[in-house]
């Protein structure tokens, strides 16, 4: 008896050690603190720096390419994705996205925006530290290699229209200890108001499943859920230094970055990605808010896709007394809380229903989705994302982001006007770029398409990668009756609620910045993204030039703003961007190795040749801000408002256009310009891989996504671009039309 009751001690001694193991490996005790690393103290050759400016035509200003939306692993999300179970490399601290900018994708300029919400004091001096010393590689101020800017991303999310604001980069012009907060500026997130990310079992999962960086995660979490909340309410300078600062709307973050006063650049992204945005959201609700001299720049293209077009449809549709409705489908469009109502008919007339059962069950799935924002997806348990098909897509936009949203693109952000003061209506006068959002330190992705599983978010399965089989759940049945969900009572966390399976599938290797700069300078290209001379890119490296023609033959910029009432003349000139050559040039070889070579830039770089490719056409896009508050969108967006095919030139192409109407029209006008290339092969350039039936609906899909091998690059064939900042074009009287209108509209209000 003795010997079986120590035997039951030790077991039970056993188990107690086991648990508290678990216990400790969830909370991150065991884990180690991942270093930024040391970049490659080797400049860019003069003659390389040379080479990209004698492939430009010459003038007073050079093209300079960058990118403004990098993550390392200093992200948690980034070092989620790199451990082995997501089929991840290994870490890819700030070193390697310094060395990538410079020797991979070769950029000009670029910035690092790690989650402000992880960041520790400790991550926050390391990032300093770490952009200081690729800066310090860059071969002098005058006219560096490579400009790095510091900053962060501010990364809010809400759980429905009214408390969602998006995900916001801050990009700030110093580096020196006398100019950067002592913290970076973090955001709340409504969704994951219950306690975190991640559940501890979960955490456990992943440091024993992911050996010791799986460890190293859970102690990054550990050291963000532990860090202590800034008090609100207290000036920025008087905060203690070691307290996670939190800014819960962006007035409150444009207020936080004014009190210290240093030249800084807000950048919305993702306005239109459905992943994250919820159905109902619209941004003529951030208007009244917002901060013209911070926010002055839009992500219009990213690698979660282009948030450039408007469509007059919704995913769900909001009535006056503010509930939310699912809206019947249009032309070209179903919303997804509309197939969640076909899904479930579907599955409720196989199983005998009745019709008028199975219609009411429709209904309600209709609502239940609709009411569960993000998280709709859910109220159809069982039903695949291959079931879903292309609901809630825009199918005829280029390269969209998933389930889009048409309220939060940038036509329909610049054609809004606020009326809070009648006096003074505000208007959005954003300029366009792009950048990656690239999550493994490889900012400027796009240069070639290639290597889906490191190039893209979409990553893709990998030989021994993903959870155990015994941790998959079986799959079970698709639900013949819709469920109601409920944020504060599911066991789901935070990152739970995307709809990752078809979603997954959307992810590009992202766009660049272009800015027309006066020299190589921080402070010159700074300049130029302060007058918005800059332009976007759909990743490849396109030149293009959008300039006004005063009546005296000056040329005003893209970016510009003007006053007058006679008609505007423009001018518009494009080349394509160079074909690009196998591998690396050599004193890519030279500086980085072999080996490191193959890890940061998997043995391929920018290598342009001399030959270009065609612009095929030019198309300019008018919109015509409010005039009153109850005035329809979509009318005032006219896309394209003129359309110039291109010569077979490599060369280029130009063209010349004035607006006849704008003198007699008495309207604002914004104009901005697309330079479209012939069609070239892109990853996800076709996400859903559709097969349509005779009527042209999409009868079925083949989802290219994690499940993917990450092998299969996921080709498609696209038509690459580059999108001009706008040119603001105000007219002369248009101040009296618009008090008109609102005169006439207050008229219609107060009569019986």
């Amino acid at each position: 008896m003795r010997i079986l009751g120590g035997i039951a001690l030790l077991l039970v001694a056993l188990v107690a050690a086991a648990g508290v193991a678990i216990f400790g490996i969830g909370g991150g005790w065991f884990g180690r603190h991942e270093e930024p690393g040391q970049p490659t103290p080797r400049v860019v050759p003069p003659e390389a720096i040379g080479l990209r400016e004698a492939r430009q035509p010459a003038g007073s200003k050079q093209i300079l390419f960058g990118d403004l939306h990098v993550h390392t692993t200093f992200s948690f999300d980034a070092f989620l994705m790199s451990l082995p179970m997501a089929g991840g490399t290994g870490a890819h601290p700030p070193a390697d996205a310094c060395d990538f900018a410079r020797y991979c994708s070769q950029l000009d300029f670029w910035s690092i925006n790690d989650h402000a919400e992880n960041l520790t004091r400790r991550l926050w001096l390391e990032t300093i530290d770490s952009v200081r010393q690729c800066n310090a590689v860059a071969g002098g101020s005058e006219g560096p290699d490579l400009v790095t800017y510091l900053g962060w991303e501010w990364s809010q999310i809400g759980a429905s229209a009214d408390d969602h604001f998006g995900h916001k980069n801050v990009v700030l012009l110093h580096t020196d200890d006398a100019q950067v907060p002592a913290r970076p500026i973090g955001a709340t997130a409504a969704i994951a108001r219950r306690g975190g990310v991640f559940s501890r079992p979960q955490l456990a999962m992943f440091g024993l499943l992911n050996g010791q960086r799986g460890r190293n995660f859970t102690r990054l979490l550990r050291n963000m859920r532990t860090m202590p909340p800034c008090p609100r309410d207290v000036p920025v300078r008087e905060l203690p230094l070691e307290c996670g600062e939190r800014a819960y709307t962006p007035e409150e973050l444009f207020g936080k970055l004014r009190d210290w006063g240093f030249p800084a650049i807000v950048i919305p992204h993702g306005t239109a990605w459905g992943l994250y945005t919820p159905p109902a959201s619209d941004w003529a609700d951030q208007l009244p808010g917002d901060d013209a001299e911070l926010q002055s720049l839009l992500e219009v293209y990213s690698g979660h896709g282009n948030s450039e077009e408007y469509r007059d449809w919704r995913a769900a549709e909001r009535g006056p007394d503010g509930s939310l409705s699912c809206p019947q489908p249009s032309a070209g469009y179903t919303s997804s809380c509309w197939k969640s109502g076909e899904l479930i008919r579907a599955r409720c007339l196989e199983e005998g229903e009745s019709a008028a059962e199975c219609e009411r069950r429709a209904t309600e799935a209709r609502q239940n989705y609709v009411d569960a924002g993000l998280a709709g997806w859910l109220t159809a348990p069982g039903h695949q994302g291959t079931a879903w098909l292309d609901s809630g897509q825009c199918t005829d936009c280029f390269q969209p982001a998933f389930n889009y949203r048409p309220a939060s693109s940038a036509q329909y952000i610049l054609a809004l006007r606020d009326f809070t003061d009648p006096a003074r209506p505000k208007r959005f006068r954003l300029g366009l770029m792009g950048s990656s959002d690239n999550h493994t330190g490889r900012g400027g992705s796009g240069y070639k398409e290639f290597a889906r599983g490191q190039m893209t978010e979409g990553m893709g399965r990998k030989p021994g990668s993903g959870p155990p089989a015994f941790l998959i759940p079986d799959p079970i049945a698709p639900a013949s009756r819709s469920l109601r969900f409920d944020l504060e009572t599911s066991p789901r966390q935070a990152l739970g609620l995307f709809e990752t399976e078809r979603g997954a599938a959307y992810f590009l290797t992202g766009g660049l910045i272009a800015a027309h700069s006066e020299g190589r300078g921080r402070e010159q290209i700074w300049n130029a993204m302060q007058r918005k001379e800059v332009y976007a890119t759909s990743g490849p490296r396109i030149l293009l030039w959008f300039d006004l023609i005063d009546e005296d033959g000056s040329v005003r910029p893209m970016g510009s703003a003007v006053v007058r009432e006679s008609t505007p003349r423009f001018r518009v000139r494009a080349a394509g961007s160079l074909e690009q050559k196998p591998g690396c040039a050599g004193w890519v070889r030279d500086a980085l190795g072999a080996e490191r070579l193959e890890l940061l830039c998997l043995g391929e770089c920018h290598h342009p040749s001399d030959e270009r490719r065609r612009i095929t056409r030019l198309e300019v896009v008018r919109i015509r801000p409010q005039i009153r508050a109850d005035e329809p969108i979509a009318p005032l967006i006219e896309d394209p408002w003129l359309a110039f095919p291109c010569p077979p030139d490599p060369a280029g192409c130009e063209m010349t256009f004035e607006d006849t109407e704008f003198a007699g029209s008495r309207r604002d006008s914004v104009y901005y310009v697309r330079a479209i290339e012939e069609e070239s092969a892109a990853i996800h350039a076709d996400p859903l891989r559709c097969t349509y039936d005779e009527s042209g609906r999409c009868v079925e899909i083949e989802l290219c996504n994690f499940n993917t091998p990450a092998g299969d690059d996921c080709l498609g064939e696209t038509e690459q671009r580059a999108w001009s900042s706008p040119i603001f074009v105000d007219h002369a009287r248009a101040g009296s039309r618009t008090i008109e209108a609102r005169t006439i509209q207050s008229a219609r209000r107060s009569s019986p």
